[in-house]
């Protein structure tokens, strides 16, 4: 399995995931000459940016570790342009959310960390 092919399995166990607690997803992989998001989504009445990132072991850190101040940086920037080009999205709540997920990819652990770039 490619790196690629891994990546698109375990976004779509994130969006399982989200989609069982209730998100509305609106994007997937949104792209702009900022960068990306990887998930977009509707929790209630919050615009929800997230992330995405995987670890088969802890051996140079965790999942949710390997989301650093820059990316956390680009993302913000990224979030900025969308609601900056969605008339809708402008007086909405907004939160940055990271989906972690570690261990084999047959049988993942998910670890869904809400308002993460606030901790």
């Amino acid at each position: 399995m490619t790196a690629i092919s891994t990546g698109t399995l375990l976004e779509d166990v994130a969006i399982t995931h989200l989609q069982k607690n209730n998100l509305l997803i609106l994007h997937r992989n949104f792209r702009c000459k900022t960068g990306e998001i990887d998930v977009i989504a509707k929790d209630q009445s919050y615009l929800v940016f997230i992330e995405v990132r995987y670890r088969a072991n802890d051996l140079h850190g965790s999942a949710a570790e390997s989301v650093t101040k820059t990316k956390q940086q680009n993302i913000s920037r990224t979030a900025q342009f969308y609601i900056q080009t969605r008339r809708w999205a402008q007086n909405v709540n907004c939160r940055f959310d990271v989906v972690a997920i570690s261990g084999a990819v047959e049988s993942p652990k998910i670890e869904w960390i809400k308002d993460a770039f606030n901790e």
